[in-house]
């Protein structure tokens, strides 16, 4: 069993493993100042024939690093993919954009041809937008296939900034034959609102070449979901839309339902928490069951929709034969409705398909509906009142933020929509005792929304960052960290497409017990690092399967564990005891 499994995780990561020509940094915590302290990396960019692909996540990098390390990739002309999120932490705002401004002036000096580029993280603002702006209207981004933007507090005008910029790319690139193609764009949690979802709408529609769009928690509502839903009709190769966590009500919903209609290669179709009512769900429940044949994934959870419009959506979803998951938690169901939705689902023979219902909001009061739709009323009426005086207002907004931030001494890149202390990204960056008990009870959901649990990688280095910490004599502190780990384990193992091998895999790539092609660095290991996995391996979320790969790597004889000889045998014991009750 155990021989099989470790063969499997071979495979993984062989599969998994970094491409061909990679040189990666990723997740080291450098502080990155100046010339000086790049010099070894720089002569690694220099030596590396062939570069393709730069990892520079969770460093942070000053103007004089950022000059040396694009000064190295000037020669680089097969470079294609850059990975640079996370990567201004504790950064003045002001030296963002002439950081980025270097890096992209290389890459376009180089002559590369650019398939990914990825910033997210990095909280820069629209002025950040501008530090790439150059770039992106530039031939090295003509074959750009990925672009992900996440929680960079672009803001409207940030939006605008983006958008224009893409617009312009696609029309240069169209002129010389090999107009642009991009395939994910990524740009949940940046405040865009309504100006910049329709500004970058019309980037979406003028390419037509979308295959992912993720655009969760933007403060869009019904006008800019619409614009949008004019825009995904036209991307016809569409395979995943995340909206979840904007305002659709039922004019955005009713307009995106008819837009996807066009839309036969989606996959996964995200709207939980939009508001999408009662009526959004029914026009969601027929444009499915005239349609979609390939439909994977149907989150509708917490939109406010009644047990008459969530049953339709269950009939809606029987012949999908490739359905995988039905959302439609937090809603106004009631006991019967949830009673009635579970019978008619494994009436289908689709009853493991359905999500819980264990945030059902109950039976709605009588007079909610009314209530709703006097709210979109005044919405409307007041949209045309404020109509051509939103963008100054908008604008003058932004600008007295960071005049506020900057008469404070707050001039640090910290996320402009960020619902969270600065306090995580310095945990995250430099761990300890004391900033993790700083968090506060919420510390799990503070970490949460800083990290991307559905990354199996991202997944395995917080949970190191928070193991280093483990202090088995100081309970507050030990309790502090066993809950955290497992509320944050618990939500990712729980996640139906996140990868469980992945995650063992990057575990045992970071400390050490197996080699990595991508050249990624081991951790220094502490006790706490494995006083904390002897915790978790016995915790029900998780799998069962992954004990015995741990035991093969941990029996072992190896030189990253020697100081920790004591931990180290009692989690080998646990794993031999958790694999012989298996």
């Amino acid at each position: 069993m155990a021989t099989d499994i470790v063969g499997q995780l071979a495979d993984s990561l062989a599969k998994t493993g970094v491409e061909e020509g990679e040189l990666s940094y990723k997740g080291q915590g450098r502080k990155l100042d100046d010339a000086q302290s790049v010099e070894t990396m720089v002569k690694e960019i220099q030596d590396f024939e062939g570069l393709q692909a730069l990892r520079l996540e969770g460093n942070t990098i000053g103007v004089e690093a950022a000059q040396a390390i694009a000064k190295a990739l000037e020669t680089k002309s097969e470079f294609k993919c850059c990975y640079w999120s996370d990567m201004f932490t504790g950064r003045l705002r002001s030296e963002i954009p002439p950081a980025l401004n270097s890096l992209g002036d290389a890459l376009m000096l180089a002559g590369a041809q650019l398939t990914v580029l990825d910033l997210s993280d990095n909280a820069f603002g629209p002025d950040g937008v501008k530090g790439i702006e150059k770039l992106l209207k530039s031939s090295a981004c003509y074959t750009l296939q990925e672009l992900r933007l996440n929680n960079c507090g672009m803001g409207i005008g940030g939006g605008k900034i983006l958008a224009a910029s893409l617009s312009h790319c696609h029309k240069k690139s169209s002129a010389e034959g090999a107009p642009l193609s991009l395939k994910v764009f990524v740009a949940g949690r940046n405040r865009l609102e309504n100006d910049g979802a329709t500004a970058l709408a019309q980037a979406f529609q003028l390419m037509g070449s979308l295959e992912e769009v993720h655009m969760p928690q933007n403060g869009i509502n019904h006008a800019g979901v619409t614009a949008l839903a004019s825009a995904m009709q036209h991307n016809t190769k569409l395979r995943i839309l995340n909206l979840n966590d904007n305002t659709f009500t039922e004019k955005g919903a009713i307009a995106m339902a008819r837009a996807l209609k066009h839309l036969r290669s989606i996959q996964v179709i995200n709207f939980g928490d939009c508001l999408v009512r009662p009526a959004g769900a029914t026009a969601m429940a027929e444009t499915v069951s005239e349609g979609l044949p390939i439909l994977k994934e149907l989150n509708l959870s917490f939109g406010e929709i009644t047990e008459e419009a969530a049953l339709a959506v269950a009939h809606a979803v029987k012949d999908k034969d490739q359905l995988q998951k039905l959302d439609l938690n937090g809603n106004y169901l009631g006991d019967n409705g949830c009673k009635a939705l579970k019978d008619i689902m494994e009436g289908m023979n689709m009853g493991d398909l359905l999500g819980s219902l264990s945030d059902d909001e109950g039976e709605p009061e009588e007079d909610d509906d009314d209530d709703d739709d006097d709210d979109e009323d005044e919405d409307d009426e007041d949209e045309e009142k404020d109509d051509e005086e939103v963008d100054e207002e908008e604008i003058e907004e932004e600008e007295e933020e960071e005049e506020e931030e900057e008469s404070s001494g707050n001039k640090f890149s910290t996320p402009v929509c960020a619902p969270r202390p600065p306090d995580v990204s310095s945990f995250l960056s430099f761990p300890s005792p004391d900033k993790l008990l700083k968090l506060g009870a919420k510390r799990a959901i503070l970490i949460e929304q800083e990290v991307d649990l559905t990354d199996p990688t991202k997944a395995a280095e917080t949970f190191l960052k928070i193991a280093s910490v483990y202090k088995e004599e100081n309970i507050d502190v030990k309790n502090a960290v066993l809950d955290s780990i497992d509320a944050l384990l618990k939500k990712a193992f729980s996640c139906p497409t996140f990868q469980g091998i992945g995650f063992v895999s990057a575990l045992l790539v970071l400390l050490g017990l197996i080699k990595s092609e991508n050249k990624v660095k081991p951790v220094l290991v502490v006790p706490g690092h494995l006083h904390v996995l002897e915790h978790v391996v016995q915790q029900e979320y998780f799998p069962k399967e992954s004990v015995a790969v741990l035991e093969a790597f941990m029996s072992r004889n190896n030189k990253t564990l020697q100081s920790c000889g004591n931990a180290k045998n009692s989690l080998l014991s646990t794993l031999q005891s958790v694999k012989s009750k298996c």
